[in-house]
């Protein structure tokens, strides 16, 4: 079982940074693939970042290539993400996910609550 922590959410204008960070509790982060999402009202849950179990491994949705950076601090247990040259469009609730590679993909089992992301134009 990992329960999940995001922190780091905010109002900034366009062009600004935000970090959001994910503390996950227990001792087996280091297995799992971290992953961060976002839903925007009115919209569908998309994917945004996802970081193998070591870090090595990184994947980043078309719309914030460039713009974000996921990481991760095993030692700590935390997940980020650095969102850099934001747009009004990344306004969202950001989630963070823990998951495993499954037969069918990735599986996100645990679930943050998320974090709020506003960003004026």
């Amino acid at each position: 079982q990992v329960q999940l922590v995001e922190s780091g959410g905010g109002l900034v204008q366009a062009g600004g940074s935000l970090r959001l960070s994910c503390a996950a509790s227990g001792r087996t982060f280091s297995s799992y693939v971290m992953g961060w999402f976002r839903q925007a009202p009115g919209k569908e849950r998309e994917s945004v970042a996802r970081i193998g179990r070591s870090g090595g491994s990184t994947y980043y949705a078309d719309s914030v290539k460039g713009r974000f950076t996921i990481s991760r601090d095993n030692a700590k247990s935390t997940a980020y993400l650095q969102m850099n040259s934001l747009k009004p469009e990344d306004t969202a609730v950001y989630y963070c996910a823990a998951g495993r590679i499954g037969t069918g993909g990735y599986e996100f089992n645990y679930w943050g609550r998320g974090t709020q992301v506003t960003i004026s134009s």
